[in-house]
């Protein structure tokens, strides 16, 4: 059977990066990127590696993080410089491929298996080169994890950080991921983990061997479809960068790790949140007319309000409306330890017509680049190299060294 080779690409700590790299006077200090700097009371929103070291954890209020690293530096975030390094983060990534699938700012698959007869590269060489390319032009690092499944080579961009590759083949992927605690999987959130932990099944190797029927009387059938992913029994494409389909919501949330009460505390929460979901908004040039806002008290209550609007899809509009929600049903009177926004009603706007870099029509690709270039502005795209037609086929042989 021909498996993929998948990479996932995660930047190291990426608000905190991006703020060591545009303002040198931060190189080499422990730095966090905060909800609000002016006010202890903010919480921490993202910390470089040197401020980790000192045990500072994203989702703490900064008094708390400064107790742990007294020199620590707080910074506002600056969420356009954001998205214009992670959109020419992606413009990277399509040098080597189309198929490349965004996952919030900082994260992406690539199916490179079109890609490795064609540049004459293993996955892990295509990832290496990655690394040293990003570390070139942006002055950060990158982890990536190599595997034939986008589950196994985001598990294997997590274990070794930050600047580091991965590779999960096939023939290894239970004895390098099965070990692992069961929260290292996406999808596995604090609640199924706890749950999971009071039956004694604590590791994904763990979670592997309980019957399908179980897994599904507690999770449902996405329980059932990632104990299959797990078992490596099927594996999801990745969609073309092109093409992205629209979800039925976009919605992120967190889990604070200290209780918060204040207006302003809030508000840092769902700009944070509403960022990652515009993102992904942006990504796949979405727009929604549903918001809705779930907060959940010190006390596990839990408050869950939405509401129809005009269509939005920028980080301020969906900040403005989710913050307009709130102040109709709360009083900033009670300790909210978690928040969760979601846009919803989704609606996919015209998109460019798809450029394959690997498309054997080459007219069509000059074509498509024109497009490119008429929308975005002729700077916007180079072309990595002619464009070649190949057949994605390989022997057993080549197979094995395809990671």
């Amino acid at each position: 059977m021909k498996r993929k080779t998948i990479l996932h690409s995660d930047v190291n700590n990426f608000f905190a990066s991006v703020e060591c790299v545009t303002n040198p006077k931060l190189f080499g200090k422990p730095v966090a990127v905060t909800g609000n700097p002016k006010k202890r009371t903010g919480i921490i929103l993202a910390k470089n590696e040197i401020a980790k070291q000192f045990g500072v954890k994203t989702g703490e209020a900064i008094w708390q993080a400064q107790q742990k690293c007294p020199d620590l530096v707080t910074v506002g975030p600056h969420y356009d410089v954001y998205e214009k390094i992670s959109k020419q983060l992606h413009e990277l990534y399509l040098e080597y491929t189309d198929l490349v699938e965004p996952l919030g700012l900082d994260e992406c698959w690539l199916d490179v298996t079109p890609s490795l007869k064609y540049l004459g590269k293993s996955g892990k060489q295509i990832a290496d080169e990655i690394r040293e390319k990003v570390k070139e032009k942006f002055g950060f690092t990158v982890s990536v994890g190599v595997s034939f499944s986008k589950l196994f080579a985001k598990l294997g961009s997590d274990m070794k950080k930050p600047d580091a590759t991965t590779v999960i083949p096939y023939e290894k992927f239970k004895e390098m991921t099965y070990d692992l605690p069961l929260n290292s999987i996406v999808g596995i959130g604090s609640r199924l983990t706890a749950r999971f932990s009071k039956m004694n099944i604590n590791t994904i190797g763990e979670f592997v061997s309980l019957k399908e029927s179980f897994v599904k009387e507690i999770m449902g059938k996405t329980g059932v479809e990632l104990h299959q992913k797990l078992k490596g029994e099927f594996a999801e494409e990745v969609a073309c960068y092109y093409h992205l389909v629209p979800p039925k919501s976009i919605g992120n949330g967190t889990t604070t790790i200290s209780d918060i009460i204040s207006r302003d505390d809030i508000k840092s929460v769902v700009s944070f949140l509403s960022e990652k979901v515009s993102i992904r908004m942006a990504n796949g040039n979405f727009e929604g007319s549903t918001i809705s806002v779930t907060l959940k008290t010190a006390d596990f209550e839990r408050f869950h309000h939405s509401k129809t609007i005009s269509p939005i899809r920028s980080r301020e509009e969906i900040v403005e409306q989710i913050m307009n929600l709130i102040d109709s049903f709360w009083k900033y009177d009670r300790y909210v330890r978690a928040v969760r926004v979601r846009v919803s009603n989704l609606k996919s706007l015209e998109r460019v017509e798809q450029l394959s870099f690997f498309n054997e029509e080459t007219n069509n690709l000059t074509k498509s680049i024109q497009i490119v270039k008429d929308k975005y502005g002729a700077d916007k795209i180079h072309v990595a190299s002619d464009t070649v037609s190949f057949i994605n086929r390989k022997s057993k042989s080549e197979e094995s060294s395809q990671y």
